[in-house]
């Protein structure tokens, strides 16, 4: 297994959800690991479909997940959940706007072949606009049975998991009667992903990086 650093300092970090929690789960971690490791990072976190109540808490997650940030901007629109093929112009504009003033060091976003059709159409426009930059796609345990076999994996120390676990099952009360929604689920998942990587701590986060060039 090769293992690649990313460079030392503040970095930019972009991340793309269709909807509330879906970052958090993706790539929650793995967010809280790289702000405690580059201190005076800077973050732009953006939820297409959100409204009322699932709304504030897509905000006050989020805002959660990034305190350790030097800067953020955190967005939540009002996409129908759902149906994001028929929207894809309004998600293309936005990451337009999004990189005509924010050049991101690495962007995560929803795994391309993900059985969701919001989740691939996110991934889809973010490959469309961010073409020459770094980008991770995460995965989300659930029904469609859908996980496939990642290749890129950022280990997570204990009190990482731990972290990610409570702001996750403590910043989304609306979704606690949902039978997957569980620290079980998530748990598992990343323990697996952890044997799989080898991880010190036994936990992971995984992710596919289809494009990345090694440096000279």
């Amino acid at each position: 297994m090769l293992t690649l650093a990313l460079p030392p300092g503040p970095l930019r970090l972009l991340c793309l959800g269709a909807h509330a929690d879906d970052v958090e789960i993706g790539c929650g971690g793995t967010v809280l690991r790289l702000l405690s490791e580059h201190p005076a990072s800077t973050c732009r976190w953006i939820v297409f479909s959100g409204s009322g109540e699932r709304a504030r808490e897509a905000r006050e997650s989020a805002n959660r997940f990034l305190a350790a940030s030097a800067e953020r901007r955190v967005e939540v629109l009002a996409l129908s959940d759902g149906r994001f093929p028929t929207a894809l112009s309004e998600i293309k504009d936005t990451l337009e706007c999004v990189k005509g003033e924010f050049t991101p060091d690495v962007t995560f976003t929803h795994y391309r072949e993900d059985r969701h059709q919001d989740h691939r159409t996110v991934s889809d426009a973010t490959w469309q606009t961010f073409r020459d930059h770094f980008i991770l796609e995460y995965e989300i345990p659930k029904y469609d049975g859908d996980l496939g076999a990642p290749n890129c994996f950022v280990a997570l120390a204990e009190s990482t998991l731990k972290k990610k676990l409570s702001h996750l099952l403590d910043g989304f009360p609306s979704q606690r009667g949902r039978q997957w929604f569980s620290e079980e689920t998530f748990r598992a998942l990343m323990r697996l992903r952890g044997v799989e990587s080898a991880a010190p701590e036994g936990y992971a986060e995984a992710f596919y990086g289809r494009r990345v060039r090694l440096a000279p």
